[in-house]
């Protein structure tokens, strides 16, 4: 975890956060969930920057050469299927269409930027779409399969609450990170998941009914990892996600530097 006498003292790296389109009270406002806000300082020293989700309309190579990592975030909103090949939406689903717009090219551009990229639930399920994979629209409704979400009118403490372990590829980031326990327990907050795994990635770790649950970017030439679970949530009382957010920060701590040493040349 960043020190805090660090974070106070030395340059701090810009996190970008792509966010979320609502409309409220008839306006469209482009919003991000507070506890990825928080765990961007928090659990990686960094100043967050909230970026709008503007549809095919973003421009990326800016604000890529302009950040230090970039941060994909859960939301109540699912990646509408078109963007996948898969069947129409249930009813009542929440879609994003701009965010979508925004965060699948973006993710392509990171990556060939080598631009450090955590992405976390719905982040984890875009970066899998962005490279060509599939999704599970309801985890409970997939044969063998176990109900992956929580009760939302519970208090947020006992949703957030650890639910069940993980089993951690032996060799992959997340064990390097996490050695000493090859089980370590999550949170579960999500009701869709990876279907076919895209080209590209490999599986980090995976729940006890199999379902993938991390994933890597094979042979990135930045730090690339997504998670299922949310490390965000205050990622300080937890090592295990607080050691993610570390790897993540020393990625774009180094990224950071490198701008700066370029900018001074």
């Amino acid at each position: 975890m960043p020190d805090t006498k660090d974070i106070n003292t030395a340059p701090r790296p810009l996190i970008a956060l792509p966010s979320c389109v609502r409309e409220l009270d008839g306006q469209v406002f482009h919003v991000v969930g507070e506890k990825y806000v928080l765990g961007a300082i928090e659990g990686a020293g960094a100043v967050p920057v909230i970026t709008p989700s503007l549809g095919d309309t973003t421009t990326h190579d800016t604000l890529l050469s302009s950040i230090d990592g970039l941060l994909l975030t859960g939301s109540p909103s699912n990646i509408s299927p078109e963007h996948y090949g898969g069947p129409p939406t249930a009813p009542g689903t929440m879609l994003d269409p701009q965010r979508d717009g925004s965060t699948l090219p973006l993710i392509r551009a990171a990556l060939a930027a080598a631009v450090p990229l955590l992405c976390i639930c719905r982040g984890m399920q875009e970066l899998n779409v962005a490279l060509g994979g599939t999704l599970h629209q309801c985890l409970p409704e997939v044969p063998g399969r176990m109900n992956h979400d929580v009760d939302r009118s519970l208090p947020l403490d006992v949703q957030y609450a650890t639910r069940h372990t993980i089993t951690l590829e032996p060799g992959g980031q997340l064990a390097a990170l996490w050695p000493d326990v090859a089980q370590p327990e999550v949170n579960s907050l999500h009701t869709q998941g990876i279907d076919r795994l895209a080209p590209g990635l490999t599986i980090e770790a995976v729940a006890p009914d199999q379902q993938i649950e991390a994933v890597r970017v094979t042979g990135s030439a930045g730090f690339a990892l997504a998670v299922q679970w949310h490390p965000e949530w205050r990622v300080r009382d937890n090592p295990f996600y607080a050691a993610i957010f570390a790897a993540f920060a020393a990625a774009a701590d180094a990224r950071s530097s490198a701008r700066r040493a370029q900018i001074t040349l």
